[in-house]
């Protein structure tokens, strides 16, 4: 019989054990456990499939135990000890009967390494099955039961729902364009969707695949990069990418694969290149990251590095012939990739979460700035000869945000609601700095209000992520199983208990309030008496999804709240296309504004609230967009430089110049009161630039190009 074994020392520390009884091999039978240090000598015992772990890989055996409190508490589950360096653990916590059980908690990799951890409330009376898994190894370890007195309840809530998914990696994403976020799950030869209906619950369908060479082991990305109105699906390998492309009714997919060799980590769905065709994005973890670009007929094609046929300055890492002669150029540790506008000038830039050893070079996050010309830059690199592996030899972190912390994701959201977007980067282990929270100045500078924020004491791990929780109207963090609560002040307050782990988030049951799926778990948001807004978009010049689009409202008593649509964020999982806004108590929306890729303004005023508006490029009022005599542009025809002359205060408007055939093929913020643009790349031609201003007037212009 196995025998639990008490450490003397940790017996002085919690002295109240509870006596065991069981063997430990069955729910029926398991061992009785209090607080205290307990044993796991072997791991053989009955299965159960439900899986409450972040990672959905199916259980192994389970070595079962039973946990009874006396009172109230929030109680920590860790297997984060030194005398388990090396080990790889997973628990679940269940409740119910043995036949009938539900989770409660579980944990995977929270700790250091690929040990566990996670606290979870408790109450006096009820009874809680605690089973540890042998999936990844199966080692004798220790574990501890911490009971502490419980902290006040969070201002929100989720109810456990266990969801009959099969497969690995998960997504809450709408894949059959009916505005609704469904539940996905992938299998190399299925995927499986539950479809949200209109009238509640789900319409579960399973999908044969061919053999996917490659599954998503890494990063799963949805997004329609054929325009067929249904969403496709991008795989994230150890070895390769694999995308599958729904056909013209979304009932079945073909798998497309390349023969690269590509270390996927965070994927992303994006229109680089901005032609209106939706390309695709992947972090490399030793090499630089690769992009596929989209030539209009939903053929995708491979680039790494700068490419004439590609990006020509490249984007997320250095040139690969550069790689191929100096070893030392082989840039990698590539984790969190995600497409926002930091710097409003409504282009789409792009940050990568770092996690690497090596040269610490590469160990430095990075922000690639969207230059509005078809080139990026990263503004957060370091000073060093290896700033020339960089388009334009680097800018020596400009930005304030290329430091070496190792990071496997980072949550953007406008954290102050100022109108600009903030970030915090979440440190994955203490080795190399804590987690880091960064206010964005507006001027394309970011600076560090980490202390005292409370972000500091938020749990180490790799999946970052934000959503407004309780939709209050201040955007909160989810982080690694926690949450971060906006104060609205730039402080947090950390909730480790009562949170939905980490997962896909979206909108499962279409209330207005986020929820989580993860594994077989889906966490629906219990709720409260604040409003809400959600808002879908539908491109036409610009690609289908809207992705890169920025979505803007105003309420009288919160003010201003931004949202970008991204396809890929957080690290692993992919999350909802639609946006999402608290309104707190304001019961009356002034305005949406979206800022398309394409140049298109879309304005929306006094909406309903508590509901969602699908929002179709071009179809709604447009901010005021006229030929004024005010703005005169000089000299037209012009070769190079053209001057702009306006009584308008042009500092900080966004200038931006389309060809004939309505296509934005130039984008720039005027600073400094430099009313001049550079249009010698343009070719001939007639154009037409236009302005909006800072107060969002805007006006348009004629122009030749020689």
């Amino acid at each position: 019989m196995k025998k639990l074994i008490l450490i003397v020392a940790i017996f002085l520390t919690f002295p109240s054990v509870f006596s065991q009884s069981g063997d430990g091999d069955s729910c029926s039978n398991p061992i009785t456990i209090g607080p205290g240090t307990h044993y796991v000598e072997n791991i053989d015992g009955e299965n159960f499939s439900l899986n409450c772990s972040e990672y959905d890989a199916s259980n192994g055996d389970l070595e079962w135990y039973v946990y009874s409190p006396n009172d109230d508490y929030l109680t920590t589950i860790t297997s984060d000890l030194g005398v388990n360096d090396g080990l790889d653990t997973r628990f679940h916590v269940y409740q119910g009967s043995c036949d009938d059980l539900s989770c409660v908690a579980g944990d995977d990799d929270s700790g250091s390494g690929y040990l566990s951890v996670t606290s979870f409330y408790v109450y006096a009376g009820e009874s809680y099955y605690i089973a540890w898994d042998d999936r990844w190894e199966n080692q004798s370890f220790e574990f501890q039961l911490i009971e502490e007195d419980p902290p006040p309840a969070p201002p929100f809530g989720f109810t456990v729902e266990a969801v009959s998914s099969v497969g690995s990696e998960r997504a809450l994403v709408d894949m059959n364009n009916d505005k609704l976020d469904d539940l996905v799950s992938i299998q190399s030869t299925n995927i499986n969707i539950f479809y949200q209906l209109g009238e509640g619950g789900f319409n579960p369908v399973n999908i044969e695949t061919s053999y996917a060479d490659n599954t998503p082991g890494w990063s799963l990305a949805a997004g329609d990069f054929d325009g067929n109105g249904y969403n496709d699906l991008l795989y994230g390998g150890g070895s390769g990418v694999t995308f599958m492309q729904a056909n013209s009714d979304g009932t079945s997919y073909t798998e497309i694969s390349g023969g690269e060799y590509v270390f996927s980590q965070r994927s992303n769905f994006v229109d680089i290149n901005n032609d209106g065709n939706l390309d695709a994005f992947v972090c490399h973890d030793v090499e630089a990251t690769v992009y596929y670009i989209n030539d209009g007929n939903g053929v995708l094609e491979f680039f790494q590095g700068p490419n004439e046929n590609g990006i020509t300055s490249g984007v997320g890492g250095v040139a690969q012939e550069l790689a191929d002669w100096d070893t030392s150029a082989q840039e990698g540790g590539n984790y969190g990739s995600v497409w926002i506008d930091y710097d409003n000038d409504r282009d789409i830039d792009m940050f990568i979460a770092k996690c690497r050893g090596g040269n610490v070079q590469w160990k430095n996050n990075e922000l690639w700035r969207n230059n509005g010309d078809g080139t990026f830059s990263n503004v957060a690199d370091v000073t060093g000869w290896y700033n020339s592996y960089y388009p334009d030899g680097g800018h020596d972190n400009s930005s304030n945000l290329g430091d070496p912390i190792q990071t496997w994701s980072s949550a953007w959201g406008d954290f102050d609601n100022d109108g600009y977007m903030d970030v915090y980067v979440g440190a994955s282990s203490s080795g190399d700095g804590g987690h880091k929270l960064m206010k964005n100045n507006g001027d394309g500078t970011f600076t560090n209000i980490t202390a005292g924020s409370e972000v500091e004491g938020a749990p180490y791990g790799i999946e970052n992520n934000s959503a407004d929780v309780d939709n209050d109207g201040y955007i909160d963090i989810f982080t690694n199983g926690d949450v971060l609560l906006n104060n609205g002040d730039f402080t947090f307050s950390l909730y480790t208990a009562g949170t939905p782990g980490p997962g896909a988030i979206g909108d499962a049951n279409n209330d207005g309030f986020v929820d989580v799926f993860n594994g077989t778990n889906l966490y629906l948001n219990d709720g409260n008496n604040n409003n809400w807004l959600k808002v879908t978009t539908t491109g036409t010049t610009s690609n289908t999804n809207g992705i890169g689009a920025r979505v803007e409202i105003n309420s009288p008593g919160i003010g201003t709240q931004i949202r970008d649509v991204v396809s890929g964020s957080g690290f692993r999982y992919m999350s909802s296309l639609n946006t999402h806004f608290g309104l707190g108590s304001d019961s009356s929306v002034s305005s949406i504004t979206v800022y398309w890729p394409s140049g298109t303004v879309d304005v929306i005023n006094s909406p309903a609230i508590n509901t969602t508006i699908n929002i179709t490029e071009g179809e709604t009022l447009s901010l005021l967009n006229s030929f004024v005599e005010d703005l005169v542009l000089y000299p037209n025809p012009v070769k190079s430089n053209l001057t702009i002359n306006s009584s308008l205060d042009l500092d900080q408007s966004i200038i931006s110049v389309f060809d004939i055939m309505g296509r934005r093929v130039l984008n720039y913020k005027l600073t400094n009161n430099i009313n001049s643009v550079d249009v010698s790349g343009l070719s001939a031609g007639e154009y037409i630039l236009r302005i909006i201003t800072k107060e969002t007037l805007i006006s348009s212009q004629k122009f030749i190009k020689q």
